[in-house]
């Protein structure tokens, strides 16, 4: 029955937002894979370390981004080499905008407005479809920000989140189907740390809370009964007509609300950024997700839900999710008008075999960027950054899995391309 079950909406964007977090949300991050904590001179600084605000020029910082995304279609090939079939390829364009305000009686303000996580997943073809016909989610997260300096070499700052999400899950089955919508509105706070004991040397430091997301939606469920027998948490029991008095082959069917809370996990970041002669500065970031605050969904649907539909659908589901690591490595080479940029990153998945899924075949992966910024004149500058993310094929065997899989994920690679406009006023 958990196979029949798996996800609502709101797994969705726990997934995505996991596996397919969205860290890159200004042409600089992009061009450094996001190794901009400790050294940061631009209006994105309000996202990513809001304590280099106190460090900026005393004028208004603005910032606009457009990133193109596109998803690789990923495989799926079984172990028996009966089932090979793809995912449909996905292409996606997501704003940003950053602003730092002139100091004000020693204070800056910072305001961000940015996607931290989502894109999509669409699969056509059995066994697919059983669960992810249809996965998308959007977000967005409206992040204001406010530091102050400590003496003339350290900055602090705190932080509102404010992240509203929405999405679609749809699924078809021989003999259950599933079409789900919801959205939610939720909060969290970030601080963050900057220090510079000496004019080469930065340091930075960076706290985002755990937001605990409580969606609410609607959902449309359907199953038809058959004479195989089912399991409650007590003994075998037989078919739902041991309930219903129902024949078997009925059709059960459900117009209901939907809830649940799951945890957008809490994220550290420690940053240090050294500046050679030459205007180099190469930035290493640890980051550690605290993902390990997933460990199942439990669905509660209202009064529409009937036993059957119920049962079917709002089966507790383990998730286990694990605590990450994830490693990035950035070089900013300054050239008069132009600034030069360029990344790495190693990021690790926080989904264990026994969980892998077709909402998320999620994998450990690799990503270089490169890009730059060209000063057009003192008030206007221009950027341009790509990176391309390799994720590891992940292989999965049915021993291991509680849903079953029994093959290999491959071709799940990510580009991004962002272009932005900075202005100073």
């Amino acid at each position: 029955m958990k196979k029949i079950a798996l996800l609502s909406f709101v797994a969705s964007s726990i997934l995505l937002a996991g596996g397919y977090k969205i860290p890159e949300t200004s042409t600089n991050a992009v061009a450094l894979s996001a190794a901009n904590i400790a050294h940061n001179k631009s209006a994105d600084a309000a996202y990513y370390n809001p304590a280099n605000m106190v460090f900026m020029s005393k004028e208004n910082h603005i910032e606009a981004n457009l990133m193109y995304i596109k998803l690789n279609p990923t495989n799926y090939t079984n172990a028996a080499d009966t089932v090979d079939i793809d995912a449909q390829t996905e292409n996606f364009l997501v704003p940003s905008v950053h602003y730092v305000s002139d100091d004000i009686n020693g204070a800056r303000f910072g305001l961000s407005i940015v996607s931290p996580g989502g894109l999509s997943k669409r699969w056509t073809e059995t066994p697919a479809v059983y669960s992810a016909e249809e996965f998308t989610l959007q977000t967005a997260e409206i992040n204001p920000t406010v530091a102050l300096p400590i003496g003339d070499n350290a900055g602090i700052a705190v932080g509102l989140r404010i992240v509203h999400s929405s999405g679609i899950v749809k699924s078809t089955a021989p003999i259950a189907s599933r079409d789900m919508t919801g959205d939610s509105i939720d909060f969290g706070y970030n601080i963050a740390l900057a220090y510079k004991p000496t004019s080469e040397l930065e340091l930075g430091a960076t706290y985002r809370s755990q937001v605990d997301l409580s969606v609410e939606g609607d959902a449309k469920l359907s199953y038809t009964d058959t004479p195989t027998l089912i399991t409650t948490d007590g003994p075998t029991v037989g078919n739902f007509t041991a309930f219903t008095g129902l024949p078997a082959g009925t059709t059960y069917t459900s117009d209901s609300s939907a809830n649940v809370t799951v945890p957008l996990p809490a994220t550290l970041s420690l940053a240090a950024a050294y500046t050679l002669p030459t205007k180099t500065t190469v930035e290493f970031v640890y980051e550690r997700n605290y993902w390990s605050a997933y460990n199942e969904l439990d669905f509660d649907y209202g009064s529409g839900a009937n036993f059957v539909t119920n049962y079917v659908f709002g089966s507790v589901v383990n998730k286990n999710w694990n605590d990450t690591n994830t490693f990035r490595l950035g070089v900013t080479q300054e050239l008069d008008a132009l600034t030069l940029m360029a990344g790495i990153v190693y990021d690790q998945t926080p989904v264990p075999d026994e969980t892998l899924s077709f909402e998320l075949p999620d994998s450990d992966s690799t990503s270089v960027s490169i890009g730059g910024r060209y000063s057009i004149n003192d008030k206007v500058d221009v950027g341009l950054a790509a990176l391309y993310s390799m994720r590891k094929n992940r292989s999965v065997s049915a021993a291991d899995n509680e849903n079953g899989l029994d093959g290999e994920f491959s071709n799940s690679n990510v580009l991004l391309v962002s272009a932005g406009v900075g202005y100073k006023f």
